[in-house]
């Protein structure tokens, strides 16, 4: 992507005050309300606006373009995400490891799908608006929060808890990811949430230190 490109992504400016953050955010619902009814071809900033119950003027006070809506909408999306992510690796510090990554998967899933329409339309526009930079950006900062809970666990890790959490965040990433291109992640939620607690649980067994009787 050529920095004109980013720089076209980019909103205008941040709202700083309350009524303006409640128009910005109006915008984004009524962004992704858009999107589920017309699709991203036929998704305008005029809909928009018009959605929001704001003018295009003001719509264009924060987000220059169809673009900028759709990346300030994911963004939307997958902060919320990685923020119930964060929150649940300071809530489960101290806990045995089983706990603590079936609450993380848990909440990353929940969050992920609590509206499954919407997450599988953000989805589809997010190669579009350089989504997996804000993938990335959110990921950085979740690992490190999961490498600290991993290290407060009461069983012992016998591999770098660096590599655990990179494996762990792989293998949500994998199946969120299969959720959303399958077409009915609904039906297929709660089969492949067991599945991964299953699985992650097996992985983490075989990387503790076992105490001997």
């Amino acid at each position: 992507m050529t920095q004109r490109s980013q720089v076209l992504l980019e909103p205008r400016k941040s709202p700083v005050q309350a009524r303006s953050a409640a128009s910005v955010d109006a915008v984004l619902e009524a962004t992704v309300q858009v999107l589920l009814s017309v699709g991203k071809e036929r998704l305008t900033t005029t809909k928009v606006a018009s959605r929001a119950g704001v003018s295009v003027g003001t719509l264009y006070q924060y987000f220059p373009n169809k673009s900028s809506l759709l990346q300030a909408a994911l963004t939307r999306h997958l902060d919320e995400v990685a923020g119930a992510m964060r929150r649940v690796c300071r809530e489960e510090r101290g806990k045995s490891l089983k706990e603590m990554v079936t609450a993380l998967i848990n909440a990353f899933l929940e969050a992920k799908m609590r509206d499954a329409k919407t997450s599988v339309a953000l989805y589809s526009v997010s190669s579009d608006v350089d989504g997996a930079k804000i993938a990335l950006r959110n990921g950085v900062e979740t690992n490190k929060a999961l490498v600290g809970m991993l290290g407060t666990a009461r069983d012992r890790l016998t591999k770098d808890p660096q590599i655990v959490a990179s494996m762990l965040m792989s293998a949500m990433a994998g199946v969120s990811r299969r959720l959303l291109e399958s077409g009915d992640p609904e039906k297929h939620f709660e089969g492949l949430r067991q599945e991964l607690v299953f699985l992650v649980c097996a992985y983490l067994e075989a990387c503790t230190v076992r105490e001997s009787v």
